[in-house]
């Protein structure tokens, strides 16, 4: 396993500083909800439900970042190109000192989560992660086999019973849909 580029963490990190400013403005706003000082309820219900998910959902990003699950990408870039706009209308709105905060973080977050050490990183395949992230079943990508349900003890020749870590595993398939896509492109043959 390589080890994770600075821009990766570097990300996850403003990924999630965003998740927790999120998380904290929609348990506030819930909580001035609560205490009947919204001028309208039911706008203020919506934000605290929209605040509180959108900080839950980045904060996932974040984790799926340092993970390496590429997923998280695509969403990690949509945050903070929604994150833009917001800042730019708090620029306007003559708020600079939310607005300038959020627009660095947005373009940081962007310029490191799209740089070409973090999208190696996460398109390389990690087939041992630190120890922590491993699924009981041994499928990291949560997918199932391709090849009818069978486990991995059976691709080596270990029966369900024998100990998997004594013997190394070989991956029959690569763990990225990307490279799957890549391999199957290269099998088709081509027209002359």
């Amino acid at each position: 396993m390589s080890k994770r580029p600075i821009t990766v963490r570097a990300a996850a990190a403003l990924e999630a500083a965003e998740g927790l400013v999120a998380v904290g403005f929609g348990v506030y706003t819930g909580v001035e909800t609560a205490a009947g000082a919204a001028v309208d309820p039911a706008s203020a219900i919506g934000v605290t439900v929209l605040a509180l998910g959108g900080g839950i959902g980045m904060l996932a990003c974040a984790r799926g970042l340092l993970r390496a699950d590429q997923w998280s990408r695509a969403p990690t870039v949509l945050t903070q190109l929604f994150a833009l706009p917001v800042a730019w209308s708090l620029w306007q709105s003559e708020r600079p000192a939310i607005a300038i905060p959020l627009g660095l973080a947005a373009v940081l977050a962007l310029v490191t989560v799209l740089s070409p050490p973090s999208t190696a990183w996460l398109l390389e395949d990690h087939d041992e992660d630190d120890g922590d992230d491993e699924d009981a079943g041994g499928d990291e990508d949560g997918g199932g086999d391709e090849d009818g349900g069978i486990g991995d003890g059976d691709r080596n020749g270990l029966s369900d019973g024998e100990d998997a870590e004594e013997a190394p595993r070989p991956r029959q398939e690569p763990r990225s849909l990307g490279r799957r896509l890549r391999e199957r492109l290269k099998e088709q043959p081509t027209e002359k």
